[in-house]
């Protein structure tokens, strides 16, 4: 089978195509351009490149969530529109899952982290017992210090991958316990080739969904929708204590006028 696969979840862009033997061409790009200039360009280059019609791949699979909300959405809108146009199913891979899988084999524990800002990062924690991949954590929005005291409570060497390690290096080289090491830079991102090789196994275990049921995995609300609830939530306490006053206030109003009739 044939599987197109797309990953536009974080910093980095990248388009796929890969077969049950082989990964017939990968497209990454890592370098300020935004993901709605890059992710079509470089799949009409690949397509260019293997002379193939879009119409020979069997299903399309998608970094799912979590991540960057704005990449989020090209990578689903993008696989949503060609799932349709192709009358294709997608396979939706969760993102940590994927870049885990840049790992694949190692007897060590994988933790990919993506930065989720305000000292959290978006995670998950990994293994392989001989050749299945095994998840040890869901993924997960969570501190950096929650994460590493839960890694030095397994006591087992770690593997540490993705844009969070760069930014949280310090704090893990401080607050860590056990062996370590941080991924190569040729395995320390997303890529799309990860996203087919599961997307490969997922799309044998039926693990498929139509292009209209897609929908990201956000994990936790965009910055919008947060200072919209805050925004809610505020009005909502403003609301429930101007009701207490104006209750407090005829009460008290309801006292003075008994006892006024009881002067009369």
């Amino acid at each position: 089978m044939k599987l197109l696969a797309i990953d536009s979840s974080g910093l980095v862009a990248s388009v796929a195509i890969v077969t049950d033997e082989a990964m017939l061409a990968e497209y990454t790009v890592n370098y300020k351009k935004t993901h709605s200039q890059t992710l079509l360009p470089m799949l009409n280059e690949i397509v260019k490149m293997l002379a193939m019609d879009l119409s020979e791949i069997d299903a399309i699979a998608v970094a799912a969530g979590p991540g960057s909300f704005t990449g989020l959405r090209i990578g689903s809108a993008t696989a949503k529109g060609l799932g349709l146009a192709l009358k294709k199913p997608l396979v939706a891979v969760p993102t940590l899952h994927g870049l885990a899988y840049n790992l694949y084999g190692t007897d060590k524990l994988i933790c990919p982290m993506m930065d989720a800002r305000r000292n959290q990062v978006y995670t998950g924690l990994y293994e392989f017992i001989g050749d299945e991949f095994k998840i040890v954590k869901e993924q997960a929005a969570v501190s950096v210090e929650e994460l590493l005291a839960e890694i030095n409570s397994l006591g087992r060497e770690v593997v540490f991958l993705g844009d969070g390690t760069a930014i949280y290096q310090k704090m893990i080289e401080d607050k860590i316990t056990v062996e370590y090491k941080f991924a190569p830079i040729h395995l320390n991102r997303q890529r799309a080739g990860a996203i087919g090789a599961l997307g490969l196994i997922m799309y044998k275990n039926n693990q498929i969904q139509t292009a209209e049921e897609h929908e990201p995995v956000y994990l936790r609300l965009s910055q919008a929708e947060r200072e919209h609830a805050a925004k809610e939530l505020l009005q909502a306490e403003n609301e429930h204590a101007a009701k207490e006053l104006l209750q407090a206030e005829n009460e008290h109003a309801a006292k003075e006028l008994l006892q006024a009739e009881k002067r009369i």
